[in-house]
């Protein structure tokens, strides 16, 4: 069992600095760089047949960040992400089906959208409490938040989502297009990225 720790990966780098300014200036720099990184990752999408929901790589960097950050700030990173969206700057996937700026949030992906603060606020609450120092646990956090992602997704695809002139297609239709295409792909990227916290850790001298 993970033992309970307060140290994220990126408050105990901020530690390390001489004064409180520059420690608080590295953790407002790292939200901002998984917000920029959140965006950076909807423009790599491939589309996907049968469905209006585009594979991407954002479920990873929302996880792997909130691995990185804690609960507050992997949270606080993907809350600023959505925020710019609903500002209108290009930071949701390309696409040609989906509706743009924040009228995202209301079409077929806004459940997947609408779950990243929250998953990122339980996986770095996990990682808060040690998941974080080894490969295992981190897949662990990691996966507790993809599947709050999922959950949330096929929920509001199901029976909320607006699709044009169409009425939401059901939870089991949403299944098919929401969840069996995506959830093979996620989790293989999911096992890569698991390693990349525990590896800085070990670098750092502190995997206990």
């Amino acid at each position: 069992m993970a033992a309970p720790s307060s140290t994220t990966l990126v408050n105990a780098l901020a530690a390390r600095r001489a004064s409180d300014e520059t420690a608080w200036g590295i953790r407002i720099a790292s939200v901002l760089f998984i917000t920029a990184l959140t965006a950076a990752a909807a423009q790599i999408s491939i589309p996907v047949p049968f469905t209006a929901v585009p594979l991407t790589l954002q479920p990873t960097v929302v996880l792997l960040g909130a691995l990185a950050l804690g609960a507050r700030l992997g949270s606080a990173s993907q809350i600023l992400y959505l925020a710019a969206g609903i500002a209108g700057l290009p930071v949701f996937a390309v696409s040609a089906v989906l509706p743009p700026g924040p009228l995202r949030l209301l079409g077929p992906t806004g459940g997947y959208l609408m779950a990243y603060p929250i998953a990122a606020f339980l996986t770095g609450y996990l990682a808060e409490r040690g998941f974080d120092r080894r490969y295992l646990t981190s897949v662990i956090a990691m996966l507790a938040g993809l599947l709050v992602i999922y959950v949330a997704g096929v929920t509001w695809l199901g029976l909320f989502a607006q699709t044009g002139n169409s009425v939401a297609p059901g939870i089991s239709a949403a299944y098919l297009t929401g969840v069996y295409p995506f959830v093979l792909p996620d989790l293989i990227k999911l096992a890569i990225a698991a390693g990349f916290v525990p590896a800085l850790w070990r670098l750092l001298g502190r995997s206990d």
